[in-house]
């Protein structure tokens, strides 16, 4: 694995992130969940954004090495005990929340993990909070909620009808922050991702799930001959080319939005949902063309059937992100997206971290 000193790291990473001013007082930011694909890459670009971000994970998903030279604690959000402790132990100024349990089908298979797991921890986070003082929270969400769209794209006006316990823990966990809020004056920004993608080449995390089920590291794997093939749901979908069409936001993107939600509640109260997409699509058959294109590779695909409760179409309207936030996706050409995970994987020999 390819690794950078914090120094390296934070002078090296995305320009899109302002330089850290060391003279400056950095305020506090606690990433719960920040060893993960997304959270470890805003805790990289929290770093260097003049911010001193302290992570709390359990590492059950994440991995250490993502985050070499960060202040660490490692605990579960399902321990109120040891989260109220982080609290006690740091001046907080801010939270960002990403710990959560995100595999669809498992939270088919494992509800009650699922809650007890997405909406317990989160009850214990927002209690931690409320003694703590600590009045702001930017909170992962996801386009789950939306459940089978009715129109798209999809806007933070469409029904929220999810199809799955993932997509209504999602749910719940928003109201209630948004109950917080009301009761004791919580700031908070819900940012509901459609699909992440991609990587950050200088930063030294990525995507790497065990086991890996998004389709954009399986093409890769699969063209860099680490699995056999690739397997296609659905060709029969009501869509140009028959396939799934998915809205494809660059992780960098996603990082970058948490940042801009922080500096957007230090002058605006009260809570704000905003959808994070580039409100353009891309079928499976587009990306598999992309892949083949980027890696140089020829790879297996095995049809299968339409998995129960997949949508054929999942598109955002980031029109509210863009006009409220001032955010805007750098990242919009799915061959620009691919690249850049695959160079990630290049440099990192195709091997997950070291445990």
């Amino acid at each position: 694995m390819l690794f950078w000193s914090t120094r390296q790291r934070i002078c090296r990473l995305s320009k899109r992130c302002s330089t850290v001013n060391d003279q400056q007082e950095r305020k506090i930011i606690l990433v719960v969940g920040g060893a993960g694909y997304i959270g470890s890459l805003t805790t990289h670009y929290l770093a260097s954004s003049n911010y001193q971000p302290i992570v709390l994970d359990n590492f059950s998903k994440g991995h250490r090495e993502f985050l070499d030279g960060f202040e660490v604690v490692e605990a579960d959000v399902t321990d109120p005990s040891s989260v109220n402790e982080v609290f006690t132990r740091y001046k907080i100024d801010a939270v960002v929340h990403f710990a959560a349990l995100t595999e669809v089908g498992n939270s088919m298979r494992h509800p009650v993990e699922y809650y007890r797991t997405n909406v317990g921890g989160t009850i214990n986070l927002l209690q931690a909070m409320e003694n703590a003082r600590v009045r702001k929270l930017v909170f992962s969400s996801s386009a789950a909620v939306y459940g089978n769209p009715v129109t798209v794209p999809i806007s933070e006006k469409h029904a929220l009808a999810p199809i799955n316990p993932y997509g209504r823990t999602k749910l719940m966990m928003e109201q209630i922050i948004a109950d917080a809020e009301q009761a004791w004056g919580l700031s908070w920004v819900a940012l509901r991702y459609f699909n992440a993608a991609g990587a950050d080449p200088l930063a030294p995390c990525g995507e790497w799930h065990d086991p890996e089920t998004h389709l954009i590291p399986n093409l890769l794997l699969a063209a860099a001959g680490k699995k056999d093939n690739l397997q296609l749901f659905g060709t029969d979908h009501p869509t140009d080319d028959g396939t799934a069409v998915r809205d494809y936001v660059h992780v960098a993107d996603l990082a970058r939005a948490h940042i801009i939600a922080l500096r957007h509640m230090d002058a605006n109260a009260g809570g704000r949902i905003f959808n994070l997409g580039i409100g353009r699509g891309f079928s499976v058959r587009e990306v598999i063309r992309s892949a083949k294109e980027v890696t140089g590779s020829e790879f297996g695909i095995v049809e299968a059937d339409i998995r129960k409760g997949d949508p054929a179409v999942l598109l955002a309207d980031p029109s509210a992100a863009m006009e409220e936030l001032g955010w805007r996706p750098e990242y919009t050409d799915i061959d620009e997206i691919v690249r850049s995970a695959w160079d990630w994987y290049m440099k990192n020999g195709f091997e997950p971290p070291s445990p």
